[in-house]
């Protein structure tokens, strides 16, 4: 299925990682604790989305249960589709499903006349790869000049 948007409110995002905090230590996110780290990225997200916005989150939304998903989901702006990542997969509950407009692995969309492939990994080969289709993805926290589990395969 190919979802069709203008572009004018469009946004994407990954690897939020609601109520994880182990992410602040393992990428050095300037945080004192968790809590902190929430109402930041809560803050900053409401900021620039609007009530009406798309918004596409490619994975790694929020660790813990229903309580911990709902909490923030109650909090942030717009209609969120979400790409599952690795945490969400291991955390998904009923009961805020419903909460997304749409849940999936991948999707392929089209935003303008622009092409998208939406995945939480990234992928050397993906269908459209050679036709001018853009590859959007999250899951890779390693940055140039870092020592992060994927630094050398990123040279």
């Amino acid at each position: 299925m190919n979802y069709k948007f203008d572009g004018s409110k469009v946004f994407f995002t990954s690897d939020t990682h609601f109520y994880h905090g182990n992410i602040i230590r393992f990428c050095n996110r300037p945080f004192k604790d968790v809590e902190m780290m929430n109402e930041t990225i809560i803050s900053n997200w409401n900021d620039t989305v609007g009530q009406d916005d798309i918004v596409f989150h490619l994975g790694d939304f929020c660790l813990g249960g229903s309580a911990e998903w709902t909490k923030i989901l109650n909090r942030l702006n717009g209609k969120i589709y979400l790409i599952m990542g690795n945490h969400d997969l291991k955390n998904i509950r009923q009961g805020y499903i419903a909460r997304f407009e749409y849940m999936a692995m991948q999707m392929h969309i089209e935003v303008g006349k622009q092409r998208i492939y939406l995945n939480h990994y990234p992928f050397l080969c993906f269908d459209g790869g050679y036709k001018d289709v853009w590859q959007l993805f999250g899951h890779v926290h390693t940055r140039k000049n870092n020592t992060g589990i994927d630094a050398a395969r990123l040279q």
